[in-house]
C-alpha cells in the first residue's frame, strides 16, 4: 500500500507529541513509526516499542521525531 502526502495535510505536526509502536528499523538503525500510514523514523528505538515522540521535522514523505518516553 502506498500513500502520497504531498498534495495534503501531513497527520503529524512539529512540536506536537505521538505515541506509535516501532515497526521496524532503518538501514541508518533509527526506529520506525507510522501514524495514518505516514512514516515517522525515531532514533534511538527499538523494534516492538510503543513509545512517545515529538516531531522535529516534517518533510513530504516522512517525519523525524525524538523520543519523549519508551
Amino acid at each position: 500500500m502506498s500513500y502520497s502526502y504531498s498534495n495534503r495535510e501531513k497527520p503529524v505536526e512539529v512540536d506536537k507529541e505521538y505515541e506509535a509502536e516501532i515497526q521496524d528499523i532503518s538501514r541508518r538503525g533509527d526506529g520506525i513509526a507510522r501514524i495514518e500510514g505516514f512514516i515517522i523514523f525515531v532514533p534511538n528505538t527499538k523494534q516492538g516499542e510503543q513509545v512517545k515522540f515529538k516531531i522535529t521535522r516534517v518533510g513530504n514523505r516522512f517525519a523525524t521525531g525524538e523520543l519523549v518516553q519508551a
